[in-house]
């Protein structure tokens, strides 16, 4: 008896793309091809891909795909079956993954930037054509988050997640905080190890990690998706000194994206946060990503691994593809939603603004050496309601008679922290603006 891949003809992909990752994903193919086929039904192969050179030097093997610099002739040949996109960037991206939906085609993608910006448009017209977006390779590169937030969570009220979601920014800070050098000489190296591009502002700046929160979030909360409402906030201001000094307090820094759902909406916020070294999140080093999940029924649960590269990313777009295989193979009404619940239930959650946000903080001062510094300031943070968890007092510079002061608050709501800072800094003995970074205990 003949078996199903035997009978039924191979699942055809077009490729568009064939750098590092559309040749990692064409390594996957080719390596586990006799796996996949028997997890699938059928086999996968690579008929045709598009890549910006004819002549450049591929990590793949090329026998069997028919190369083009003409990405739409991929899109529009009919003998492909399923589109991958892992070109990147808004366009032309957007236009033939578009053109792709209205031709009927699942569609596979890498792309953050682009499900974050217009996911809901396209979501929209996969359902209209009764085709599918995949997009498990855009958070996290190997680390499978969105199956398991989307499937093996469903049975549980998501109440929040926090997460090392990329991996240049945590490379930096490892190295700040384990050689003590400054964010400028460790992003060189950086840029030399090819973790950082030429202009690294989407990685430092944390706009890559917000495009991630924000498909996260939408999963987790079941609502559209919307990056415009993240508040992000990147590492490039980071000191060394701040780095040492929340080690001090028992604390690491890491660049968290933050998602939690109150009765009243919904936090999106991207930020340096101060973590108790206990926690395992706080020792996630290097350029690997985490991300900690929060159920009212399961609690938490830490999804840890390699969050770029060519094949930890062409292993989730290779999931990605086996699930579409399967959908041809079995009934395709079947699918996944593409945010979790069904299209018609998804619910337009109101984003709650930084001021209303409750954190605890680590604030900075440098005040001048003298009498009286140390009550001002208290009476301040009184006056505003806020308490003080733990301080740390350092010699004054012998220069410069200036004495800096580190503090840890307990949580209260962003606004008053921001009214009293604004308040410390019209003191005349405080003599640099007050350095603020976000405390997170991640407990329940």
């Amino acid at each position: 008896m003949s078996s199903i891949k035997d009978e039924l003809p191979p699942v055809r992909i077009g490729l568009l793309g064939l750098g590092t990752v559309g040749g990692g994903v064409v390594n996957v193919l080719k390596r586990n091809v006799l796996d996949l086929s028997r997890r699938a039904g059928r086999s996968i192969e690579v008929i045709h891909a598009s890549a910006r050179r004819l002549d450049a030097v591929r990590i793949c093997p090329l026998d069997g795909i028919l190369l083009t610099t003409n990405p739409m002739d991929v899109v529009e040949n009919p003998d492909v079956d399923v589109i991958v996109e892992v070109m990147g960037g808004m366009q032309p991206a957007s236009s033939l993954i578009r053109r792709a939906l209205a031709l009927g085609k699942p569609v596979i993608t890498a792309n953050k930037a682009l499900i974050a910006h217009e996911g809901n448009e396209l979501f929209a017209l996969a359902q209209n054509n009764g085709t599918v977006v995949a997009f498990e390779a855009a958070v996290a590169g190997g680390i499978p988050i969105i199956k398991a937030i989307r499937e093996g969570l469903a049975g549980n009220r998501i109440e929040w997640l926090a997460g090392i979601i990329n991996g240049t920014s945590n490379f930096i800070l490892t190295a700040m905080r384990d050689e003590g050098r400054s964010f400028a000489d460790v992003l060189a190296q950086a840029q030399a190890l090819g973790y950082a591009e030429a202009d690294p502002t989407f990685d430092v700046e944390g706009i890559d990690a917000a495009h991630k929160l924000t498909i996260l979030a939408a999963i987790a909360f079941g609502m559209p998706l919307k990056f415009d409402a993240v508040y992000t906030e990147g590492i490039s201001q980071l000191q060394t000194e701040d780095v040492r000094y929340a080690r001090e307090l028992g604390y690491q820094i890491k660049h968290l994206g933050i998602a939690r759902r109150f009765e009243n909406g919904v936090e999106l916020r991207v930020h340096p946060t101060l973590i108790p070294e206990r926690r395992i999140l706080a020792n996630v080093d290097g350029v690997k990503n985490a991300v900690l999940v929060w159920g009212d029924a399961v609690g938490p649960t830490l999804y840890y691994g390699a969050g770029a590269g060519a094949e930890p990313t062409a292993s989730a777009i290779v999931a990605d593809l086996v699930d579409v295989v399967r959908t041809r193979t079995a009934d395709p009404t079947h699918r996944v939603p593409h945010l979790a619940v069904l299209p018609d239930q998804i619910t337009d959650l109101p984003i709650l603004p930084m001021s209303e946000v409750e954190t605890g903080y680590y604030l900075r001062l440098t005040v001048r050496d003298q009498p009286g510094v140390l009550a001002n300031i208290a009476r301040i943070l009184a006056d505003h309601g806020v308490n003080i968890e733990a301080m740390i007092q350092k010699e004054a510079s012998i220069e410069t008679a200036h004495l800096p002061i580190v503090l840890l608050t307990h949580p209260l709501q962003e606004a008053r922290m921001n009214a009293a800072i604004t308040a410390i800094e019209t003191l005349d003995t405080v003599q640099a603006p007050v350095v603020r970074l976000r405390v997170e205990s991640l407990a329940g």
